[in-house]
């Protein structure tokens, strides 16, 4: 990988919305088959405790994990080491967010309950805003005056 921002984040969006894509697609599939929408707090359906913990410890964690992933990024860096970090970041951001939301969709798939597609319906709508910008970088990441630079006119190759 270059330091080229434009391919950076090309491939950054690419990924974003093959996430969001497949669990979109997973989760229209899953209603249109399984055809229920039902409000139901089984005691007895183990899913009922898990989905939940699942997403809200996915949401906490990708947080987490962004923003410890974004402190080990040191100021003297290369800007390739500081993309490349950044790309590993928001990839684990993403893996953390998407898996809860697919166990979401499959327990809502073993028995219609609403909540797991509801729980699943937020997480991906959390996962669509977290999608990548040369904005969020530039706020996200600690560079130097030369890294904006390179940054903003990249070497043509």
């Amino acid at each position: 990988m270059s330091a080229n921002p434009s391919s950076f984040f090309k491939t950054l969006s690419i990924i974003h919305l093959a996430l969001v894509g497949g669990i979109v697609a997973f989760g229209t599939f899953k209603y249109l088959n399984n055809g229920t929408f039902i409000a139901n707090a089984d005691p007895n359906d183990v899913f009922i405790y898990v989905v939940p913990i699942v997403g809200a410890f996915g949401y906490f964690m990708s947080q987490f994990m962004f923003k410890k992933q974004l402190q080990a990024i040191k100021k003297t860096d290369s800007l390739l080491l500081k993309m490349q970090k950044y790309q590993t970041a928001t990839i684990v951001k993403f893996a953390l967010i998407e898996g809860p939301a697919f166990l979401a969709i499959i327990a809502y798939g073993f028995n219609g309950n609403a909540l797991f597609l509801v729980i699943a319906i937020f997480l991906v709508v959390y996962l669509f805003m977290q999608k990548p910008s040369q904005r969020k970088f530039l706020e996200e990441v600690p560079l130097t005056l030369e890294d904006k630079k390179e940054f903003n006119n990249p070497p043509n190759r």
